[in-house]
């Protein structure tokens, strides 16, 4: 098992990128959550085995349709043992 924090830059909101983002996690049965940013990117944790990983990665590269990702940038991080994937809709912070 594997973490991975990803941020993905570009047209990324507005676009169902997170909505997305969740149906193909589901699909390769990756855990962990997907929330907007301030900026206008979008925020990834991710949990799964790092072969299902580098097909979520692929995927964020790509994104919907409508979307245009200038960037992803990934860093490894603890595995939290997220118990499925999910969509955050607003920061409670």
């Amino acid at each position: 098992m594997k973490h991975l924090n990803i941020t993905v830059k570009g047209k990324v909101q507005g676009v169902s990128y997170r909505v997305t983002t969740k149906a193909v996690a589901d699909q390769l049965g990756i855990r962990g959550f997907v929330k907007n940013e301030p900026g206008g990117g979008v925020y990834i944790e991710a949990e799964a085995e790092p072969s299902l990983l580098e097909m979520f990665l692929d995927w964020c590269n790509e994104g919907p349709d409508r979307a245009r990702v200038e960037a992803v940038d990934t860093a490894e991080g603890e595995v939290r043992n997220y118990r499925n994937f999910e969509v955050v809709k607003k920061s409670l912070l």
